[in-house]
């Protein structure tokens, strides 16, 4: 009987705990890393229609890798405060990406049918932003929200021109995306 209230307990606990956690993502504070694909592995390649500037199109990761590295940046939805910000962040350093050839590519499961206007209001016509309903894209990378499968969680990756990760990065607080994502292609360009 002893065992069976440590283990309610403990479950009672780990829900609290839980609940918390999926909280203060909601409200977009920083929740711990928790890493998704692993750096080493292999990019799972995909495609998928990305909107720029308001025009939409479809976006191939394979085609993408051979002008230079990718930034693949996961958020949970559109014209929400955290990935608002984060757009901005991208946007603003899309340049200095520029500069070390990567392509940057955010992908979101959430608000999908407002990823044209999103490009144009939020990424301020600089990079492309793709829908995945169904979280299907989220799901081959292992960036799907904890406690909500449909919605991607804010992971940021950076894939090499041969299809491996150099970067793995989740975490829900947007502002250390940029600045991770932007070293991690400007390690690669210095050494090749």
């Amino acid at each position: 009987m002893k065992a069976i209230l440590n283990l309610a307990k403990s479950i009672g606990v780990a829900r609290a705990v839980a609940g918390v956690a999926t909280a203060a993502m909601l409200l977009g504070a920083s929740a711990p890393a928790f890493a998704a694909l692993p750096v080493g592995a292999q990019a799972p390649d995909f495609k998928a229609q990305a909107a720029l500037a308001g025009d939409t199109s479809t976006f191939s990761l394979k085609e993408a890798l051979k002008n230079g590295p990718v930034v693949l940046y996961f958020f949970p939805a559109a014209f929400t405060s955290g990935c608002t910000q984060e757009a901005h962040e991208f946007a603003e350093a899309s340049e200095e990406f520029a500069k070390v050839h990567a392509t940057i590519i955010g992908v979101t499961a959430g608000n999908v049918d407002r990823v044209a206007e999103f490009s144009k209001v939020e990424c301020r016509n600089k990079f492309r932003v793709a829908a995945d309903p169904g979280a299907k894209i989220a799901a081959q990378y292992e960036s799907q929200m904890q406690g909500n499968p449909l919605i991607s969680d804010r992971t940021s990756y950076v894939i090499a021109p041969d299809g491996k990760i150099l970067l793995s990065y989740t975490d829900m607080d947007p502002h250390a995306h940029i600045e991770k994502t932007l070293a991690a292609t400007q390690a690669w360009a210095a050494s090749h």
